[in-house]
């Protein structure tokens, strides 16, 4: 029989950081924290196994902080480094770890772009202890000698794959190289395979393997929708009058923006975040999200990776991914921590073919159902419901807020579909 799970003080960390933690509402360490924490405080290189929603921040930033507290940075000579791909996954680390930082009395900040570069030069220059940094801004400052790797002696390297996925890994190398040697390095990714791989075998002492499992993507109901391309839209329009927060997942900027925008026609409220947003609007929206004033969110693969938003039940694929690897990723945003969710992929006929090989590959069993915007189906499974309409009009002078809702408000979406007859098609898990 396995024993109690061990707690936060069983792992080694300080009072302060648990008082911290329970400040923050988390009582408990997931399953990566309590296989990774004591190995990491102890100093040994770590690999971990890990989806996002598995708890992987706290697995690495809680022992990061816990080695470096007790001493303060100098100017400009940060002693912890988190490398990120994304803006957004950069921003939300720094928030996760914001106040076990402050209990450990250490200074953390985030370098990323889309931020004056002058303000993030006059924060180094007064001392930070912890960077979490994107590779191309913290590659723009070393160059220009505002910053110094010289003094890191804990880097950790975190979505990996997504790294490789980008492309950013010959500036991650190349900043690795700059650090000096003997330093713990940990580095967290959802797989470990081709280029990962090499990264780990080049920057790696004899790691210890965690991993957390099982995968988020197996917490989650799935379910595979055939519509129309006529009813496509009326579909997904119905999914987004829902109750709940529901992230909505579009190819192209352009699609993102358009299909938000014939969701406020209809009463939704909805936002977009893709890359073209500068960074003030997207931290606004996410924001928004985040606290439930704005229920869902539009988005390109931007926000597949790294957006910790709590509650999200619903994740539709409104264009299904590419590949297995994209279909995991955004699924990931829903299940997350231990809770349930549900993810939906909407396909066209000429879409089912290709994406029964993506769901194949992602070890998902699918029923292919034929759906319209009225279906029994599509309510009892994502509880859809007839969009609320734009607002009616009223003799009052619009404020700023309000024009651009009033102006799409014109263009209302066709609903009242009848369903058609349900089919269905079964793949196996693989």
């Amino acid at each position: 029989m396995l024993g109690p799970s061990p707690s936060f003080a069983d792992l080694g960390l300080r009072p302060v950081v648990i008082h911290a933690l329970r400040k923050m509402g988390v009582e408990s360490p997931f399953p990566i924290q309590a296989a990774t924490i004591t190995d990491a405080i102890a100093g040994r290189d770590v690999l971990g196994r890990a989806p996002t929603g598995s708890g992987k921040t706290l697995a690495f930033g809680l022992p990061l902080l816990h080695r470096l507290s007790g001493s303060a940075s100098r100017p400009q000579h940060p002693r912890g480094l988190i490398l990120v791909p994304t803006r957004e996954l950069a921003l939300q680390i720094d928030s996760a770890l914001e106040e076990p930082a402050l209990a450990s009395g250490l200074r953390i900040s985030s370098l990323v772009g889309g931020v004056p570069l002058k303000r993030q030069i006059d924060r180094l220059g007064r001392g930070v202890d912890v960077v979490v940094a994107t590779p191309g801004r913290l590659e723009d400052l070393v160059s220009a000698g505002h910053l110094s790797l010289a003094q890191i002696t804990t880097t950790v390297v975190d979505e990996a794959d997504r790294m490789a996925d980008l492309g950013f890994l010959p500036q991650v190398t190349a900043l690795l190289k700059r650090i000096p040697a003997g330093g713990q390095t940990m580095l967290f990714s959802a797989t470990l395979d081709g280029d990962v791989d090499e990264l780990i075998r080049g920057h790696l002492d004899n790691p210890v393997l965690h991993s957390a499992e099982p995968p988020v993507v197996e917490a989650a109901d799935h379910h595979f929708f055939r519509v129309t391309q006529q009813d496509k839209t009326s579909v997904a329009a119905a999914i987004a009058a829902r109750e709940g927060k529901t992230i909505m997942f579009l190819r192209t900027k352009h699609a993102v923006d358009r299909f938000t925008e014939s969701l406020l026609a209809v009463g939704v409220s909805a936002a977009a975040l893709h890359g073209d947003k500068t960074q003030a609007n997207r931290t606004r929206t996410l924001a928004q999200f985040a606290d439930g004033s704005v229920p869902v969110l539009v988005a390109t693969d931007v926000a597949a990776r790294g957006i910790d938003v709590d509650h999200v039940s619903l994740v539709v694929h409104v264009d299904p991914p590419e590949d297995a690897k994209d279909y995991t990723h955004r699924a990931g945003r829903t299940a997350r921590a231990g809770r349930g969710g549900t993810v939906v992929t909407l396909v066209t006929e000429s879409q089912v073919e290709r994406f029964l090989a993506v769901a194949g590959q992602s070890r998902i069993g699918i029923d292919v159902v034929d759906v319209g915007p009225t279906s029994p189906l599509l309510r009892a499974t994502t509880g859809a419901r007839q969009p609320p309409g734009p607002p009616p009009p009223t003799n009052e002078r619009p404020t700023a807020g309000t024009r651009s809702a009033a102006r799409s408000g014109s263009a209302r979406s066709k609903s009242g579909v009848k369903s058609p007859t349900h089919r269905s098609r079964r793949t196996g898990r693989r």
